[in-house]
């Protein structure tokens, strides 16, 4: 072509393009899905709009214990080893090899060489050492702010069950983690989003601010934040997974009601939103502009009894309530099927699931009975904490309330709902002061372990386990099953374990779920991970 019809058609193009903007612009702006350069010359669209439940609380992943903040931090940072695309297998990551010694007690990472933290500093093995001596060095005064830290590595250094005795750069690009005991799922622990690796540098100069401006080697960079309203992360240039992410901005929006979410994804404001209403799947499918998927179930949601307060201290008004809850009527109501009532802390997909408990019926007179022999004969007055956020394991934690408030009133269980913001919601729990509350748990790493002593043994009062209950057989239990590599042993242990909980009853475990996410329909590469966290790593627009 000349240079003069060229440059007659660029001035035409340039005019066409300038109309065709003003025409698709509106009063709110630009549309958040726009559009990039495929590699092939036409137009895709690059950008990512994910819609979600709530906000994140923060984003250091080393201080939450929320799954909205690990759904943002799963792709700004990198952990050591990762999990399969949708199981909890043990896979590359930041470590290209491992070996464990024979007794258990050490194991050796090879780490990948020539990847850079977003600030442009090295990651080595001096980085990773940095972050575990920041984790494991924090004390007991500090163990709410690494809850996870201490949950799955049994308490900080110094403190009894401490799991990791030292971690040590051999050179550059190899690490040594040397355990005071055997740990079994130790790599799978090491894969789970808290102990993502984050830049020494940039810890050492945000300090408390650092979980406002996250910096890791992930697939993504931080961008923005506005509070209640969007996360924006964009497209990591120099990822060291070649052809890696294929989009080349994710902003994850906060649209907390999950009808005004699903409605924003058929108007195009969103592309991908998760806490789909179970009695709106059909609709989805049915519309050939959208998509269903559906995630791996590995939860529960549970109504938890704060067992150090009055009268949840006492067993058998546990028991009682536990009798009290109509959990097929919440399914019916409020699950369209898509969840299985819950017996036991743990799902029935970990293998060491006891499906030998017997299960508490829904038994009226059995509630009422058993509350006139624990000394309430007349019932009692409650606060009952509802979630303020939908979440895969609870679509709506006002109503359930609001379901189990009606059931408990039948045996003259007077209950008073109560809910906060979710950050503060989360904080109070933890802190002991909800005498009953409504949560649930989507596993990290697909061990009994990680349902278990996370949320149920005494090292983890204080952390995740919300309850505060502890039961001196149920620790011994728990930490010679963590401890244990015959897997079969583990199982019998962990069976044992479920029989003594179910009894204790600090929980009335409610559902496991099978969480339905919504999606534009030409959205590619997207595998929902069980875990509730997901890598978007290989999502694009066809």
């Amino acid at each position: 072509m000349k240079k003069k019809g060229f440059l007659l058609m660029l001035s035409m193009l340039m005019v066409l393009s300038i109309a065709l903007a003003g025409c698709s612009s509106s009063e709110n702006g630009s549309n958040d899905s726009s559009s990039g350069n495929s590699d092939d010359g036409g137009s895709t669209q690059k950008t990512l709009v994910f819609g979600r439940g709530g906000d994140s609380v923060a984003l250091d992943p080393a201080i939450v214990t929320d799954g909205e903040s690990f759904k943002v931090t799963k792709n700004i940072f990198d952990t050591l080893v990762t999990y399969g695309d949708q199981d909890t297998s043990i896979n590359e990551g930041l470590a290209t090899e491992w070996k464990v010694s024979d007794d258990g007690l050490k194991y050796t990472l090879k780490l990948r060489e020539g990847v850079k933290f977003h600030d442009g500093t090295d990651f080595n093995a001096d980085a990773v050492v940095y972050n575990f001596d920041r984790w494991m060095n924090a004390g007991q005064d500090q163990k709410g702010k690494f809850a996870y830290y201490a949950s799955m590595f049994g308490g900080f250094k110094g403190d009894e069950g401490h799991v990791i005795k030292e971690v040590k750069a051999v050179d550059d690009y190899t690490v040594e983690f040397t355990l005071n005991r055997p740990q079994a799922p130790f790599l799978k622990n090491l894969a789970m989003s808290p102990f993502a690796i984050a830049s020494p540098d940039a810890l050492e100069k945000q300090g408390d601010k650092f979980g406002e401006n996250p910096v890791g080697t992930g697939p993504f960079k931080f961008k923005e934040w506005k509070r209640n309203d969007r996360i924006v992360v964009e497209k990591n240039e120099d990822y060291w997974m070649d052809g890696y992410p294929k989009l080349d901005r994710v902003i994850f929006r906060a649209i907390p009601d999950n009808s005004a979410r699903l409605n924003a994804l058929k108007t195009g404001e969103i592309d991908l939103m998760d806490g789909v209403n179970p009695s709106d799947v059909e609709g989805i499918k049915g519309d050939d502009n959208l998509q269903v998927f559906f995630r791996p179930s590995m939860n529960v949601g549970y109504l938890g009894f704060n067992v150090e307060k009055e009268p949840f201290n006492n067993k058998k008004v546990r028991q009682a309530l536990n009798h009290a809850v109509d959990k097929q009527a919440l399914i019916d109501a409020f699950y369209e099927g898509q969840a299985e009532p819950a017996k036991n802390p743990l799902p029935p997909v970990i293998e060491a699931y006891n499906d030998e408990i017997e299960k508490y019926e829904f038994d009226l007179d059995k509630a009422k009975k058993l509350l006139e022999e624990a000394g309430y004969p007349d019932g009692f007055k409650m606060d009952l904490w509802a979630m303020p956020v939908p979440r895969p394991y609870m679509p709506d934690g006002k109503k359930i309330a609001e379901a189990i408030q009606a059931n408990f009133k039948k045996i003259g269980v007077d209950v008073n709902i109560v809910s906060y913001e979710w950050a503060t919601y989360l904080e109070k729990a933890q802190a002991g002061e909800a005498p009953a509350f409504l949560l649930g748990w989507t596993g990290d790493n697909g061990d009994a372990d990680n349902f278990l002593y996370v949320l149920l043994d005494q090292d983890n009062i204080g952390s995740n386990n919300y309850s505060r209950y502890s039961n001196a057989e149920l620790h011994e239990i728990l930490v010679k099953a963590q401890s244990t590599p015959d897997e079969e042993k583990r199982k019998e242990l962990y069976k044992k374990a479920q029989e003594i909980i179910h009894e204790d009853a600090p929980w009335v475990p409610l559902v496991h779920s099978e969480p339905a996410l919504g999606g534009k329909s030409n959205i590619k590469g997207f595998t929902p991970h069980p875990t509730g966290s997901d890598y978007l790593t290989k999502v694009y627009f066809e």
